[in-house]
């Protein structure tokens, strides 16, 4: 399926890979589409947005719910993913219209923070070309390696100062961006790692722990009580 490029004219583009199976949650429906307290998670991710921003967003999605999606959510793109996060995120470039400002979003991160989305657009109009939003990493660091006689062996504690567990809306100028997915057998997780493989310099700004990402049952549960105590 050919990707519709946006024509909203918006400086800012909030792309939301949403097109994986989320197998770890067990859930029998795709991640962003399971059931968080009436709504569907990509629902509330994309209600989140702040308006303020004036962003237009795309959602990329598996190619059988393209559909449903813009029946969920018909204010926004819907385009489809491919078979990686790297290919999703591609689709999504692709239909992002002319943005000056790309922010590549977690679907699974449906509670982030107004103020984090302004922050990252902040630092990215400012001048910074790659922008990820961190917190700080609370608990102590183990680097272990194999033992001969069973459980793994500390190698050595890492300092924790200089770490950040990060994020997303993770920002970028439009240039960088597609500087970072020029390869496009590149895969990664995380955007701001394939700008970092090309030499494009990632800052950080304060992150927020209500940007929790739900992966496992437990964070679903989790995300459930803090929506349902709102």
């Amino acid at each position: 399926m050919t990707p519709t490029p946006d024509d909203s004219g918006a400086e800012v583009c909030i792309i939301i890979p949403a097109a994986g199976s989320g197998t770890r949650l067990g859930e029998p429906v795709p991640k962003a589409f399971v059931d968080l307290c009436g709504r569907t998670i990509i629902e509330r991710c994309v209600d989140n947005i702040p308006a303020s921003l004036g962003a237009s967003v795309v959602v990329v999605v598996p190619a059988d719910l393209v559909d449903r999606t813009r029946e969920l959510i018909p204010h926004v793109t819907v385009v489809a993913g491919g078979d990686h996060r790297s290919e999703s995120v591609r689709a999504g470039i692709a239909a992002a219209g002319d943005a000056r400002i790309l922010l590549v979003h977690d679907a699974a991160r449906p509670l982030t923070p107004a103020r984090v989305f302004t922050e990252v657009v902040d630092a990215v109009r400012s001048g910074r070309s790659a922008v990820v939003p961190g917190v700080p990493v609370v608990d102590t660091l183990k680097q272990v390696e194999p033992a001969s006689d069973g459980p793994l062996r500390v190698s050595r504690t890492v300092d924790r100062e200089e770490l950040r567990a990060v994020q997303t809306p993770q920002g970028f100028t439009r240039d960088a961006l597609l500087r970072a997915h020029a390869d496009d057998t590149g895969l990664a997780t995380d955007d701001a790692g394939l700008a970092e493989r090309c030499g494009i310099e990632v800052h950080v700004v304060p992150g927020d722990p209500l940007a929790m990402k739900i992966t496992t049952p437990w964070d679903l549960r989790i995300v459930r009580d803090v929506v349902g105590e709102s």
